[in-house]
């Protein structure tokens, strides 16, 4: 498979991956009352191959969103475990007193419901670099060592390649941590970023 990326268009997907995070962002400061921090670390063509050993072993938390419509393909957003815990105190601060009478039911419907929000936010902000809408299927839990869930995610569009943005988020008080990785389909997604006017660059 070749993949042209028209040169000047490759702003764009940095813009993408800035463009994503802000919207996660903004979600997570209209939840917590407080600044959320996101940085795109990296965006990456990378070799579905060698994802996994960009990434630590540590088991992750997390949901899995397939997009409906073009450019298709998934976005991961994974927590560290500590995280997780935070996130359930965090989601469920207004309802319960004393986390320790907190589920393990209640706690992945909060992770289900905090990763369904940010995977919002992140399509939301492509949809609008796009000029489009784009559709989410209802996401799906996942918990596993990071790699193993990257690589059988990226796996899942049947490309030898995945566009990697690697973000963490960071909410101050809470010390949530989350890390983002977006796989779109590549020859859609770069079929339709080449399509985008360079104008708006």
């Amino acid at each position: 498979m070749t993949l042209m990326v028209d040169i000047r268009k490759l702003s764009f997907i940095n813009e993408m991956a800035k463009v994503g995070t802000n919207g996660v962002a903004e979600n997570m400061s209209t939840l917590t009352g407080e600044d959320a921090q996101m940085e795109v670390t990296t965006t990456n063509f990378v070799e579905i191959e060698d994802i996994k050993a960009q990434l630590d072993e540590g088991k992750r938390v997390g949901v899995r969103s397939r997009l409906m419509e073009p450019p298709h393909g998934h976005v991961l957003i994974l927590f560290p475990e500590s995280s997780a815990k935070k996130i359930t105190a965090l989601m469920l601060s207004d309802m319960v007193d004393d986390m320790s009478s907190v589920s393990g039911e209640m706690a992945r419907s909060a992770v289900e419901e905090l990763g369904n929000m940010m995977a919002s936010g992140f399509i939301d902000g492509w949809a609008d670099v796009l000029g489009t809408t784009i559709d989410i299927a209802t996401p799906q839990l996942v918990y596993a060592p990071a790699g193993e869930i990257v690589e059988r995610t990226a796996g899942l569009g049947g490309d030898d390649l995945a566009l990697f943005f690697d973000s963490s988020l960071n909410v101050p008080s809470y010390e949530i941590e989350a890390e983002i990785y977006a796989f779109p389909d590549l020859e859609e997604f770069v079929e339709m970023v080449n399509n985008l006017e360079t104008a708006t660059a």
